[in-house]
């Protein structure tokens, strides 16, 4: 299943009995995927960041799979300041800072390697080359099998794949970032500055990369449900989302579908794969209910073609 569980609130938000039904249902389902950072969710009052990976490491030491699970976590933006609930203390990516969020990481999920280990931020004040050692580093010792890099914009992303392929080092092979099916006004700046936005340019880098994308943001914290309280971000106040909007109901009415499912189908037929912050079973029923979802040629047309 190319569907990873996006787990912020685990442990926090969602109760620790709620996060163990979650990740059950989920294992039992074919998901692998699990998608924390060791920074989630430092910006809630009360919380320090170690949360949704200690949930994990719990409900990992209970079932006993680790081996049947895709471990995905994130190093770089940890506040360093206890209580700070912003990025200016961020932990950044300085070769012994790497190593610290690396062991941190594995005490709290009970493991001794990570699957999937990301930069989450693109920390423009250390050498690349210092950051991308230091990530071989975590390889050459067996705690980290991939490399990936989150919210970093492709030029970024190439620059590094070079200097690793100069180097003989582990290269970045994935890339996370914020995609759904609607696209915001060109040139606006998202209310979550620290988000990096998917383009046209990263899609063709990607494709001709063979790069993993994974998507967050998904489904707009529940916006394609047209809820009330769950309105769209002014950014996509445009007439193109009402014409996406309008294909998107019709593909979804045709497949007897939701279109929160439709919008992961068409992420997961661009070979993407798509992360759900699911915090109700119903929601991650509903998710998984998307990857037995198949878009005809001309329905996925129908959607690429609306602008």
């Amino acid at each position: 299943m190319r569907l990873a569980l996006g787990t912020i609130g685990f442990g926090t938000a969602v109760t620790m009995d709620d996060t163990f039904a979650l990740l059950d249902r989920f294992a039992e389902a074919g998901g692998t995927m699990i998608d924390t950072a060791n920074n989630y969710p430092f910006w809630v009052e009360g919380c320090t960041g170690d949360e949704s990976e200690a949930a994990i490491g719990a409900w990992l030491a209970a079932r006993g799979n680790r081996d049947r699970v895709v471990l995905s976590t994130k190093a770089g933006a940890r506040p360093t300041v206890a209580g700070d609930r912003t990025l200016d203390s961020m932990e950044g990516l300085s070769a012994s800072a790497i190593a610290k969020a690396a062991e941190g990481s594995l005490t709290r999920l009970r493991t001794d390697y990570i699957d999937v280990y990301w930069s989450h931020i693109d920390d423009a004040s250390v050498p690349l080359e210092e950051s991308l050692e230091a990530f071989n580093a975590l390889a050459k010792d067996g705690k980290i099998r991939a490399l990936g890099a989150s919210n970093m914009r492709a030029w970024r992303l190439e620059r590094a794949r070079n200097l690793s392929a100069g180097h003989g080092w582990m290269p970045y092979t994935h890339l996370q970032l914020r995609h759904t099916y609607l696209r915001p006004r060109p040139l606006t700046r998202q209310a979550e500055s620290a988000h990096v936005l998917v383009t046209e340019e990263t899609l063709e880098h990607v494709a001709d990369s063979g790069i993993s994308l994974w998507a967050y943001n998904t489904l707009m914290a529940g916006s394609y449900t047209g809820r009330a309280d769950r309105p769209l971000p002014e950014s996509y106040d445009h007439p193109g989302t009402t014409r996406r909007l309008a294909v998107l109901g019709e593909v979804a009415g045709e497949l007897g579908a939701t279109p929160n499912q439709v919008v992961l189908a068409w992420l997961l037929a661009d070979g993407h794969v798509p992360i759900v912050g699911a915090t109700r079973l119903a929601q991650l029923d509903e998710a998984i209910g998307a990857t037995s979802l198949t878009l005809d040629p001309a329905q996925k047309d129908r959607l690429d073609a609306a602008v």
